[in-house]
């Protein structure tokens, strides 16, 4: 780090010489990391510039449609380059899906029918699907109460799927008509899944049958890898644009991807039977959709850095970290176990101070719609909530671990970071 940097970010962000030369030391760690992203990188924006220019990408389909939405060229043509990217039969993509959470429940409801299972195969699913499945809340609209039941298989002690229980389940229930897998973390602590992983355990239930629709939660998992999970056996992927593939740009918006039998099912349940993907107006927010899928394979790498670049310099501040500086991930997520709710909370506040819209407030644990713990959630975003900007949240409950996620850029994230360890270690003082 030049000494002007230095000079600048100690005036201006109140951050510690002990933390400025843990921060130099943990880049230097890390450096030979990210040469292997710029890697994956560069193929994924080959890939994304590909299947633009194959659909015909033009100026006319940055269109702005009302009403019912017929016809949007745009719309449709956003949704086709996402199936080739894919590599899948037809895609969903638009602003009206709200959330990840939203884009799963639909790929779920649009599919699962009374009497049917669902079965994750990776455990307890994320905090916000709880409440969907019916196993957590006031189970109201859930699946549950429409008579769709849920069963799962835990994960094996080292995190991964437990392939010959989720075969065995399936042998032994008929009923099960979906598998979910979730590929991030989420609120756990666990690597997240390698689509080789996912491709084991997809093959080794389809052996048994063939019938069963394989959905994976793909949120935070895009342009991590050179492949999607529809490229390696899955019926159904589903996430959110403003996580990585949005790319920091598209305002709002989810997708579900896959065989198209399950798509239109699924958009089905966007919008009504007999509807489907041909209604939808997406009120002049294509150009914004597009823009962020060409840039989502950079600004992705970015996020990357940005969380390994925290798990080494948390590590060597003698905080626990998973994954490790050096281990293989499959979603941009950094888990940091704190043992301690102040810590914690110290922060999540000092990743707020960080940002560059709302750093001058303060962000508490609040009891947030979809969750059944309070959640502290420090997003500090040019668009609210987004998950690929810099941000960290964390449920509040022992062993007060904190999730980070995102960076537009490197540069930016790598100071937000110091800026919420420094919160950590002067709060002890």
């Amino acid at each position: 780090m030049l000494e002007i940097s230095k000079d600048m970010i100690k005036k201006c962000f109140n951050i510690s010489d002990e933390v400025i030369y843990i921060s130099e030391k943990a880049l230097q760690d890390v450096l030979n990391t990210f040469s292997q992203i710029d890697d994956i990188k560069e193929y994924n924006q080959a890939k994304v510039l590909y299947a633009m220019q194959s659909e015909r990408l033009s100026d006319a389909h940055f269109t702005n449609t009302t009403g019912y939405g017929y016809g949007d060229i745009g719309r449709d043509t956003l949704e086709r380059v996402y199936s080739r990217i894919f590599s899948c039969e037809d895609s969903l993509v638009r602003p009206h899906i709200v959330s990840g959470t939203h884009a799963i429940t639909l790929a779920l409801t649009g599919n699962l029918r009374p009497n049917d299972t669902l079965l994750s195969i990776t455990g307890k699913p994320y905090d916000t699907l709880l409440q969907v499945i019916g196993i957590e809340g006031e189970n109201n609209g859930s699946l549950m109460e429409y008579g769709i039941k849920y069963k799962q298989v835990e994960l094996l002690k080292e995190g991964k799927i437990d392939i010959n229980s989720a075969v065995e389940a399936v042998k032994n229930d008929k009923t099960i008509k979906m598998i979910e897998i979730q590929r991030s973390t989420g609120y756990g602590w666990r690597p997240s899944l390698s689509l080789s992983d996912i491709k084991e355990a997809i093959n080794a239930i389809k052996s048994i049958r063939e019938d069963i629709i394989c959905f994976v939660d793909n949120c935070y998992g895009e342009f991590i890898d050179i492949l999607e999970p529809t490229e390696v056996g899955a019926d159904l992927a589903a996430g959110s644009l403003i996580k990585n593939i949005g790319g920091g740009i598209a305002p709002t918006g989810g997708y579900v991807c896959g065989k198209k039998k399950y798509v239109e099912q699924a958009a089905y349940r966007l919008t009504a039977p007999g509807l489907g993907k041909e209604c939808g107006s997406t009120f002049g927010v294509i150009r914004q959709m597009f823009q962020g899928l060409f840039l989502a394979p950079h600004i992705t790498a970015e996020a990357l850095k940005s969380a390994i670049f925290c798990s080494r310099l948390l590590e060597l501040a003698n905080f626990e970290v998973s994954p490790k500086y050096y281990e293989k991930r499959s979603d941009i997520i950094q888990a940091i176990k704190f043992n301690n709710r102040d810590d914690l909370i110290n922060f999540c506040k000092g990743i707020q101070k960080g940002s560059p819209v709302d750093s001058f407030v303060e962000c508490e644990p609040w009891d947030m719609p979809g969750y059944t713990d309070e959640v502290i959630m420090a997003a500090g975003a040019f668009i609210q909530g987004s998950s690929i900007e810099l941000s960290a949240d964390a449920p509040i409950r022992p062993p007060y671990i904190a999730y980070l996620q995102g960076g537009l850029t490197f540069e930016h994230a790598k100071i937000g970071i110091m800026i919420g360890l420094s919160n950590v270690l002067n709060n002890k003082k």
